[in-house]
């Protein structure tokens, strides 16, 4: 009996050697299988995406039976798009790859149709403590399962231009300290304004913005979050909120004034053209700042810029909102979900996952890699810029706090619509003050045109 046990067993281990047995699934590296993947890492992100998948394919993915073949490259909109008529059976849609990227959003309509893996089962409990908690707790919805695992993240950060910066702050007693509250950024914004206008006293009122964010909701989520409030409470926005008015005052009069930008775009395209000194963005949106500013006048000038943490309201915590897509299994066959998951922990160790995130300006997603492993790549990096980005993110990681937006189904149009409403009471209240200002003075021409907060809270809430 002991023979015929010993036979068996040296049998089913030559076995499962020959045939990469793993987990209990049984792949091949004489049949490997081949797993399809859409990503929307376009542009400069798609090369080292191609490269690391060549790397995957060449070295664990041949050892182990595995081949990844990305099957679709598109922007986040589309590929939300693809997915959603993939996850809903609608005519003409594609077949659902086995491997996605996708933003919480898209992974919950998914999820609620059953065609995710729950990616608890892929991972053991010390394999996910090796990742930042906030990042996995982004993935996690429905019965608190893990749907999207952390593949890369980007918080939200101060760009600032710093070769004007500087000029201004020299002969205005500014420095970066002020940058570091809202209300710090809106007092240095005035003096700007004031400088910018001294400096052609021939013509009145032709003073220069000095910031915008990119991103007022936002702004605004995060900012009620600092002040130990929710913007958004039962789906809804919460304009009752006594920290309403702090945001009130840091946008409405400002941009009213000239001192804060009201636009549509980015602040990557005003700082192009010189005509904003700094914005808050995403740190992902690095890329979009040139090297060179190119003015009106049609001259032009390289800058440098500084990146700097999140501001934060006066009096409140250190807190940064969390965004970023990450990586989702779409449900198949055993071997092909484990596959994707021997794929998801190789894509996210320290060394791969530098290696993608170090030109993108987004964020590694173990707290390994924030640590000394971060400190050696940066010095590696031949851009300065991203070299600072990366420093900061550090010092974000271990003083900030990370806000997590509430996943629902009306969150993109809530925001939009507030977007909108508050730049329109803005954009108004801007051209009423620029006709009166060339007849009266400032103050007079301010306190004639203004929106009271109340007034705004019942501007904002009329549908």
């Amino acid at each position: 009996m002991k023979k015929r046990f010993i036979v068996i067993f040296l049998f089913f281990l030559i076995f499962s050697t020959q045939s990469g047995c793993q987990g209990g699934v049984n792949l091949n590296p004489k049949n490997p299988i081949t797993l399809t993947f859409w990503h929307n890492y376009g542009g400069q992100m798609k090369n080292t995406m191609d490269q690391l998948i060549d790397e995957f394919n060449a070295t664990i993915g041949a050892e182990k039976g595995i081949i990844l073949n990305v099957t679709s490259i598109s922007g986040s909109a589309t590929l939300h798009e693809k997915l959603t008529m993939a996850a809903n059976e609608d005519p003409g849609a594609p077949e659902l790859p086995d491997l996605t990227t996708a933003y919480p959003k898209t992974a919950l309509l998914l999820a609620q149709k059953g065609l995710l893996v729950n990616l608890d089962r892929l991972f053991t409990e010390e394999e996910l403590s090796a990742y930042v908690p906030p990042f996995l707790e982004e993935g996690r919805f429905l019965d608190n399962g893990l749907y999207v695992f952390p593949t890369a993240k980007s918080t939200e950060v101060l760009f600032v231009n710093k070769t004007l910066f500087n000029r201004f702050a020299r002969e205005n007693d500014v420095s970066f300290k002020d940058l570091e509250t809202f209300e710090g950024i809106i007092k240095a914004a005035e003096k700007y304004y004031r400088w910018t206008d001294a400096q052609t006293p021939e013509i009145k009122n032709d003073g220069k913005m000095f910031f915008v964010p990119d991103s007022l909701f936002n702004l605004t989520q995060v900012g009620y979050r600092q002040l130990g409030d929710d913007f958004l409470k039962d789906n809804k926005a919460n304009f009752s909120s006594p920290v309403f008015s702090k945001i009130w005052d840091c946008y409405y009069k400002p941009a009213v004034k000239g001192y804060l930008a009201i636009i549509d775009g980015y602040g990557s395209d005003l700082a192009k053209t010189g005509d904003i000194v700094c914005t808050t963005g995403s740190s992902a949106g690095i890329l979009f700042f040139p090297p060179t500013v190119t003015y009106a006048d049609n001259t032009s000038e390289p800058v440098e810029y500084s990146i700097l943490p999140y501001p934060v309201f006066e009096g409140g915590k250190k807190i940064a909102i969390q965004r970023g897509s990450g990586m989702c299994v779409i449900k198949s066959t055993p071997e092909k979900e484990y596959a994707a998951g021997v794929f998801l922990k190789w894509f996210t160790e320290p060394e791969q996952n530098l290696r993608f995130v170090a030109s993108t300006g987004y964020l590694p997603v173990t707290k390994e890699a924030f640590g000394e492993i971060m400190n050696k790549e940066i010095e590696n990096i031949n851009d300065p810029t991203v070299q600072k980005l990366l420093t900061t993110a550090i010092q974000m990681q271990q003083e900030y706090d990370f806000y997590i937006p509430p996943l629902f189904e009306e969150f993109d149009s809530l925001g939009k619509e507030y977007e909108n409403k508050m730049k329109k009471i803005a954009s108004n209240s801007r051209q009423d003050y620029l006709k009166l200002l060339a007849q009266v003075g400032e103050q007079e021409t301010f306190e004639k045109i203004e929106v009271t907060v109340e007034q705004a809270k019942t501007m904002l809430e009329q549908k």
